[in-house]
């Protein structure tokens, strides 16, 4: 009798064994599922994807049998291995997005450096020809004043030079003495401007041939610079005074001419001047003159 109880024993508990082991099981797939409905009440995580879930028991079997423990394993490492190859990605992603908003952000400083660039040397551009403006205005400033100081003494002249040519008392022919004093004098006025010469002829005697003797002395000097150095007519001034009295000196009195003789002067404004002082012409300004 006692060997019968104690054979049943073992067989019992055998038999009980498959339905622990059941009971386990479900067990263990209840809790499981309410943390998946925990889990998707949770919010997304950052890749959007529902956080890994807590390992699941496999039963009794599940612990007992080694094969059933390496696909347990397997189970569980897989949505690892799916996070970190996703993690992977991402990083990846998130790199290259990176290099690209560098390399815009490069692109960007580079073009604001140029603009920044090309601004300052529009500036320094602006710089200079505001100089050169301000010195054009200045030497046109210049000038303006040269010329009005040289119309208001345009009918202003000045003695330049001075020659006296002396002659036989009846005669008007030019000696060789009187010829050399005015070729040095017309030399000298040679393609020159603003410039009169005065001849004055003065002769002994009274009355009209006195003035007529001058006269003729006075002619044949003129007509010696018009002939000989080809002197425009309009610029000499003739006038036959006669025995006319001259100042020699301010503290002497004057006196009356005695002989014949023509006094030579001559005079020059600023015309002259301002030719000189006129700049020379540039390119441009040749270029514009007609032709």
């Amino acid at each position: 009798m006692n060997s019968r109880i104690l054979l049943a024993l073992p067989l019992a508990a055998v038999l009980a064994m498959p339905a622990l082991a059941q009971t386990t099981s479900s067990t263990d797939q209840s809790q499981p599922a309410a943390s998946q409905t925990q889990s998707a009440s949770s919010a997304d995580t950052a890749t959007g994807k529902q956080p890994l879930q807590a390992p699941s028991r496999e039963g009794f079997w599940g612990r007992m049998n080694p094969f059933a423990r390496k696909r347990y394993v397997q189970r569980q490492t897989e949505p690892i291995r799916d996070r970190v190859n996703e993690l992977d990605d991402l990083t990846a992603a998130n790199s290259k997005s990176i290099k690209d908003t560098d390399g815009r952000a490069q692109a960007g400083i580079k073009m604001a450096s140029d603009k920044a660039n090309e601004a300052d040397q529009h500036a320094i551009d602006a710089g200079n020809k505001a100089t050169m403006a301000q010195q054009t205005a200045q030497q046109a400033t210049t000038r303006i004043q040269t010329v009005e100081t040289v119309v208001g003494n345009i009918d202003q002249y000045k003695a330049s030079n001075q020659t006296e040519i002396r002659f036989r008392p009846g005669q008007s022919v030019l000696s060789k003495n009187a010829k050399d004093a005015l070729d040095e004098m017309a030399t000298g006025v040679k393609g020159q401007r603003g410039y009169i010469i005065e001849v004055q002829g003065f002769s002994s005697g009274k009355g009209q041939i006195a003035i007529q003797n001058s006269q003729k002395m006075a002619e044949s000097v003129v007509r010696y610079l018009v002939l000989n150095h080809e002197i425009p007519v309009y610029r000499i001034y003739l006038v036959g005074m006669g025995n006319a009295p001259t100042a020699a000196d301010e503290a002497d009195k004057p006196k009356h001419t005695s002989g014949g003789r023509v006094e030579i002067s001559l005079l020059k404004n600023d015309l002259e001047q301002l030719s000189s002082n006129a700049p020379p012409a540039t390119g441009m300004d040749q270029q514009q003159q007609p032709k």
